[in-house]
């Protein structure tokens, strides 16, 4: 596909909190290029009758070395698999991730989670009385957040250990 609907899927697959800018977008595409990942396709002319733009749209493929290498990438477990952004980024490629790789990372995550959980309700005991309500209340907000997504989290582990695949999926946190 070309820049502008790629931007578009990712976009779409990894949310607009995630979005690339072109001025990232194209110096990652140049490079994934330059190392033989994927492939350019120059501009097609337009058809005759229609008006052509000052630029075409370079179109971008996957090649074999680039499957090879997401392949390879995917199949890492490592701790940044489990931070906010690798997770979300992993996620988005479950469909193509082996399901002992999805298990690891979920548990893994579910645990750096729960670290941060648990990190949340010492903080809250020790400065809840000395912070105003509304202070509170925004730290015990975030609190049921976190809790969302260890139940979430622990929604999908189930999942994926069952190998039910009914087509609905889990529910979103």
């Amino acid at each position: 596909m070309h820049g502008y609907e790629l931007r578009k899927r990712l976009a779409t697959l990894l949310g607009t909190f995630r979005a690339f800018s072109y001025g990232s977008l194209y110096p990652t595409l140049r490079r994934l290029s330059e190392a033989g990942w994927i492939s350019e396709e120059a501009p097609l002319d337009a058809p005759s009758g229609t008006t052509r733009s000052r630029r075409g749209k370079r179109v971008y493929q996957l090649t074999a070395d680039g499957k090879e290498h997401l392949a390879d990438l995917l199949a890492e477990v490592g701790p940044d698999a489990f931070d906010d952004e690798g997770f979300g980024a992993r996620l988005a490629f479950f469909a193509q991730t082996r399901s002992e790789i999805r298990l690891q990372i979920l548990e893994g995550r579910r645990r750096k989670v729960e670290e941060q959980r648990d990190g949340m309700k010492s903080s809250l005991a020790r400065t809840g009385e000395r912070l105003d309500r509304y202070t509170r209340t925004l730290h015990e907000h975030g609190l049921e957040s976190v809790d969302r997504e260890v139940r979430w989290l622990t929604e999908l582990i189930e999942h994926e250990r069952t190998g039910a695949d009914d087509g609905a999926g889990p529910t979103t946190p």
